[in-house]
């Protein structure tokens, strides 16, 4: 830790130090008469708390009075005991300590106290680091790590703390967060996402939106200028006030040309499972999603037509939906991975057997899900690759097919069996709930602009 001043007289700059250069400070003195004494003088006329850093910082003897070197001295002096440190790209933890002021053995002890706790290879950039220094020996102007804090999830941090021997002990500290309900709403002229976003409606929210319509909703066909939205969800904010959590939606409403689409999250007493169910208690799951990618457009259609690069008619045997590289893509539906790997003119494809009669598969992909491979299990809504143009494709696209008995179908042609129907005590224990929610959501006011920062 920096104990000594930069002071800044005449246009030179004296390092106050073991091997301070004093030409200045003497000149200075017999210039004003010798009325300034030895700067060390002073700095040993400091109490313990002065020279840690610690409030109560007060200077004796006669640079306390007001003469230029006090005041630099009292403005200059590094004392503050917490730095703030930031992981950036290609940095390791123990280069971040080191580089902050930390010894080698301290560095080290600390981080396998944090491991305990924290996985410290994957810490992400940007990860922001809280350290603690002051003395071992209140006679000392060395200062070394006390403890560390870094705050691993939105509700917990890891806390790193020197023990009386010099070791090192790690803790969770949890992180208390206050619960706002929320209720927003807007209308729809470009697009259901713009218009959302346009609400201020965190990215989340809306993946979770438009997954809980994608059973039933073909976005690009059936939204309209004029539509509506609305949401009711549990929004989190730390003690700043700034929201860095939100619940899943409690409520979502999609008014359709005039029609409403109101559905409710529900967790079935008997079995313990969270869905989304209708106003009749119908649940809105179905064996495939009607679209497996968020925010896409349909570029091409099951049928003939004349391909891009071959140039002739040929059959085309899925859908085609235009979205940005990199864009998820999400399996329609429960099942086993049987293909994930690249495939000729497919370029990166997967394929799903869903179960005896049903198969998806999805082509030109740019990369693969975490964990997709052959042999995998999948959940329907689980991000299988991302967009983007392998193969023989003439852009990022997603080439979508569905397999029925090993033969391609049109997916806009199949109907999906629906989920479960609520029936009898649970169908009861439902519209107790539902009347609940309602209740709740009236009481709220509609917020036409959130703040979306729990990205």
């Amino acid at each position: 830790m920096r104990t000594a001043a930069l002071v800044m007289l005449v246009g030179t700059t004296v390092g106050f130090g073991v091997q301070s250069n004093f030409s200045v400070y003497n000149a200075y003195n017999a210039a004003i008469g010798g009325s300034v004494p030895s700067p060390f003088s002073t700095i040993a006329s400091m109490g313990p708390s002065a020279r840690s850093g610690q409030p109560g910082l007060s200077l004796t003897g006669p640079m306390s009075d007001g003469s230029p070197i006090a005041r630099v001295l009292l403005e200059e002096v590094d004392t503050s005991p917490v730095k703030q440190a930031r992981i950036m790209r290609g940095d390791t933890l123990a280069g971040v300590l080191i580089k902050a002021g930390v010894e080698l053995a301290d560095a080290h002890s600390a981080i396998t106290a944090l491991s305990e706790h924290l996985n410290v290879r994957r810490l992400k950039e940007g990860q922001e680091i809280e350290l603690t220094f002051g003395h071992d020996d209140p006679a000392s102007d060395e200062q070394t790590l006390q403890a560390i804090r870094l705050q691993s999830e939105v509700e917990s941090a890891v806390r790193v703390a020197r023990q009386n021997d010099g070791s090192f002990v790690s803790a969770i500290e949890a992180i208390r967060l206050d619960t706002h309900a929320t209720r927003a709403a807007g209308e729809i002229h470009e697009s259901l996402y713009a218009a959302m976003r346009k609400a201020g409606v965190p990215h989340n929210v809306i993946a979770e939106f438009i997954r809980i319509y994608s059973w039933d909703v073909d976005f690009q066909r059936e939204v309209q200028p004029g539509d509506s939205f609305e949401i009711y969800f549990d929004r989190y904010e730390n003690g700043k006030g700034r929201m860095v959590k939100t619940g899943p939606l409690l409520y979502a409403g999609l008014n359709l040309s005039g029609k409403a689409h109101n559905l409710y999250l529900y967790t079935t007493r008997d079995d313990g499972n969270a869905d989304y169910y209708d106003e009749n208690g119908q649940s809105v799951r179905k064996a495939l999603l009607k679209t497996p990618i968020d925010g896409a457009r349909l570029t091409s259609g099951f049928g003939r037509r004349t391909h891009p690069i071959l140039g002739y008619t040929k059959m085309h045997k899925g859908l085609d939906f235009g979205a940005a590289r990199g864009t998820p893509i999400h399996a329609a539906g429960d099942g086993t991975v049987e293909v994930a790997g690249p495939k000729g003119s497919y370029g990166n494809y997967v394929r799903i057997r869903h179960n005896g009669t049903y198969a998806t598969a999805y082509a030109h992909m740019n990369g693969f899900g975490k964990g997709i491979r052959a042999g995998a299990r999948v959940r329907q809504g689980d991000v299988i690759g991302y967009v983007g143009t392998t193969g023989r494709s003439t852009g990022p696209h997603l080439h979508y097919e569905v397999l029925k008995e090993a033969r391609q179908v049109d997916p806009r042609g199949i109907k999906m069996p629906s989920g479960r129907q609520l029936a009898g005590n649970e169908l009861a224990s439902f519209r107790t709930s539902l009347e609940q929610v309602k209740s709740q959501i009236a009481a709220l006011p509609v917020m036409r602009q959130l703040v979306a920062n729990a990205e």
